[in-house]
């Protein structure tokens, strides 16, 4: 009991202690912190959010799976005393007796294998559909456009280079490292059963994978770091790491007997999976569907390789107890540190590919303003899947970005924070104190597949963060004749909080066009403007459901001349 007790003070202690210095980090790199550690706190939450979910696994999860194991148990007891169903299973005999079969716990062919095969058949199912989408789909395809868009916005150097370390636990070199230290450490524990199995992991995965790059022959996402020589479509990172590290996470918790162990090695495989995965998105080498593709193309494999050591381990007439021996411990320990070493050396030795050169984006000449909607989607900015949201209500000509913004300064609009550490304490803090926060970040927006480039905001009579005046304009490719930028943008009024992360637009968005049109006329800055039909009048939806309504008219301002 004393013992327990200092242990308790202690443990309290370097919790108190530790929540203290990232308290005090915080507060010092606070204002330094760009989206780059709102990146980094995502995943910190994520990684947080998993560790809860694995203690609890720890401490209730036997408990849990006992109650609904009784709860099950008594159902099928309740059917199997009921007299009609009696009645059934007695006309049905043969039925009954090929799925009592099916269902036995104690054979090979029997729950396992029927457990297995509807595993295999569902995932063969969703790659076949994510490849149908692939083929016959532009939402899916818009989608991971939009995406790996967005996700540009968070980069950083320092985080880039913690990527490539992830990224480079599916490099080749390495899993063929890991391999072999796998296969020394299951021989030399007399698990020779393990072997084959994943073998045929990892070489049917990857070769299922370059036939699917072969024959769907996606391109690199525009916006990659990087030069990758083969094609997109499944990623063969997400693949491996499913179909190794996988079977390396089966391996142990097949053969590792305390419950907690179990738990925390499957959280540790999942989170490294999928960390590889959101590795090859951050650096743009890879779409969203690429990664799902290639953790299913990995678990279709990885079924195929449980399976085939199920019926192996099955077969064999005598099973071996594996008792502690000092020797073993000591040499595995060294291979696994030795293997790990060679990781490291291979990281720091890597020559980072070819970066790839930022596209320059070509701009084009209009003699027209409205000529740059070439086609109707054009017209409206977009949710993250491409669905149409609110038309867009401005086309602003100006010379360059800082004038652009000098002009909604004049108008006494401010320029929105990016999203980072700072910015969102100060949004959480202004929604629940209601205070003011007049450069408040906005949600992302698109328009044409594209992030919205400025976010302009104005506070209203009510001075807190719920209740604004926005717009977002993103900056196209076209320039008129002479050589002036063309800017498009939609204004909408938020009249609340929705979800505690997003705004709730009002309905009204054309008097929110008027009366930033009257802000900007009155800077005299504005030289030309027309108004014009750009859309017919309708009803619509934001990306959070939101309602809207409008005239579909169209503002086109100009601060230069002849324009």
């Amino acid at each position: 009991m004393t013992w327990n007790i200092f242990k308790t003070i202690g443990r309290n202690l370097i919790l108190i202690l530790l929540v203290y210095f990232i308290i005090q980090f915080f507060n010092l790199t606070q204002l330094s912190l760009t989206r780059t550690g709102f990146f980094l706190t995502i995943i910190f939450i994520i990684l947080i959010l998993f560790y809860i979910l694995k203690t609890i696994f720890i401490k209730k999860g036997k408990r849990i799976f006992s109650f609904w194991t009784s709860i099950w148990q008594s159902v099928k007891q309740a059917i199997k005393e009921n007299s009609e169903i009696k009645k059934f299973t007695t006309r049905h005999k043969n039925l009954f007796s090929f799925l009592q079969k099916r269902l036995a716990k104690d054979n090979f062919y029997g729950l396992p294998l029927t457990l297995l095969s509807l595993s295999l058949f569902y995932i063969i199912a969703l790659f076949g559909g994510i490849i149908e989408d692939l083929i016959n789909s532009d939402v899916i395809i818009s989608a991971d456009i939009r995406m790996a868009n967005l996700l540009t916005i968070f980069r950083n150097v320092e985080l880039t280079k913690i990527f490539f370390w992830i990224t480079l636990l599916g490099k080749w070199q390495v899993i063929l490292i890991f391999t072999i230290t796998t296969i020394f450490i299951l021989w030399l524990w007399k698990k020779q059963a393990y072997i084959i199995p994943l073998l045929i992991s990892i070489a049917g995965s990857e070769i299922f994978t370059s036939i699917g790059k072969i024959i769907l022959h996606r391109a690199r996402p525009t916006v990659a770091i990087y030069v990758e020589n083969s094609f997109s479509f499944p990623s063969g990172h997400a693949t491996i790491a499913i179909a190794f590290y996988g079977f390396l996470t089966y391996c142990l918790i097949k053969n590792i007997k305390k419950w907690k162990y179990k738990i925390n090695i499957f959280f540790i495989s999942l989170i490294t999976i999928l960390l590889i995965g959101i590795s090859r998105l951050y650096l743009g080498v890879h779409y969203v569907s690429d990664v799902w593709a290639g953790y299913l193309v990995g678990t279709i494999w990885l079924i195929i390789a449980i399976s085939l050591t199920e019926y192996l381990l099955s077969k064999k007439q005598k099973i071996y107890t594996t008792y502690p021996d000092p020797k073993k411990w000591l040499v595995t320990i060294s291979v696994i540190i030795i293997s790990i070493g060679l990781y490291i050396i291979f990281a720091l030795q890597y020559q980072t590919p070819a970066t790839v050169t930022p596209l320059i984006t070509n701009k084009i000449t209009t003699t027209n303003i409205i000529n740059i909607f070439k086609t109707d989607q054009l017209k409206y900015t977009e949710t993250l899947l491409g669905n149409k949201q609110e038309p867009l209500n401005f086309i602003i000509i100006t010379k360059n970005d800082q004038q652009l913004i000098n002009l909604f300064k004049q108008a006494n609009w401010l320029l929105a924070d990016n999203v980072n550490l700072s910015s969102i304490y100060k949004i959480a803090k202004a929604v629940l104190l209601k205070e003011s926060y007049l450069q408040a970040p906005m949600t992302p927006d698109f328009w044409d597949s594209e992030v919205h480039n400025f976010g302009f905001e104005k506070a209203t009579a009510a001075n807190n963060v719920r209740v604004r005046h926005h717009a977002r304009f993103w900056k196209t490719n076209y320039i008129t004749e002479n050589g002036n930028n063309i800017y498009v943008g939609t204004a909408s009024f938020d009249d609340g909080i929705k979800w505690g992360i997003t705004h709730t637009i009002n309905p009204d968005v054309d008097t929110e066009r008027e009366f930033l049109f009257n802000d900007l006329q009155k800077t005299n800055i504005i030289i030309n403007s027309t108004k014009q039909q750009l859309v017919n009048p309708e009803l619509g939806n934001n990306f959070s459901g939101d309602p809207f309504f409008t005239n579909g008219e169209l503002y086109i301002l100009s601060t230069e001349k002849n324009q």
